[in-house]
């Protein structure tokens, strides 16, 4: 007989984890605690990389194209031109929610979806550089990162 994982409904399979089995479920952001949203991530490849022009995927589609970035440690972010997906405007997306970058595709892979980008709080130009700014953006992103009642749907999360 098999045992059942007191974490799984019932009528539900365990997903699987993901990074070598640190607790990262399919399809659904880690919540590891150290989240850092201005840095990117050691497997996103994004290292000395000029990813102006390149593509952005958000989980479900397309949201425009990356107008300019900052590399800067502790403040790397995208700025994304969603042109007619928000009616031209732009957004900033901070350096950690890049899942990773497809350099023969040009597109790079962001682990949220469009409502939560749309949702985010609204781009300032150079607001990269304004402590306040970057705590509110930050922040944001930070409880949309996978944490229970904070953006992520019951039984989500194993």
């Amino acid at each position: 007989m098999d045992r059942l994982d007191p974490q799984t409904a019932p009528d539900q399979s365990p997903a699987p984890l993901l990074h070598g089995g640190q607790g990262a479920v399919a399809g659904v952001p880690t919540t590891d605690a150290s989240f850092d949203p201005w840095s990117y991530r050691d497997d996103a490849d994004v290292t000395g990389a000029n990813l102006v022009g390149y593509h952005v995927e958000a989980t479900d589609g397309g949201i425009g194209k990356i107008d300019s970035t900052s590399h800067e440690v502790n403040s790397s972010c995208l700025v994304v031109d969603t042109g007619p997906w928000i009616f031209g405007k732009k957004v900033l997306l901070p350096a950690g929610v890049v899942n990773h970058v497809d350099h023969d595709e040009q597109k790079v892979y962001v682990d949220r979806s469009k409502d939560q980008i749309k949702d985010a709080p609204e781009y300032e130009e150079g607001g990269h550089s304004d402590p306040a700014y970057r705590d509110k953006l930050g922040g944001y992103y930070g409880e949309t990162y996978g944490l229970p009642g904070l953006g992520v749907p019951p039984g989500r999360l194993m």
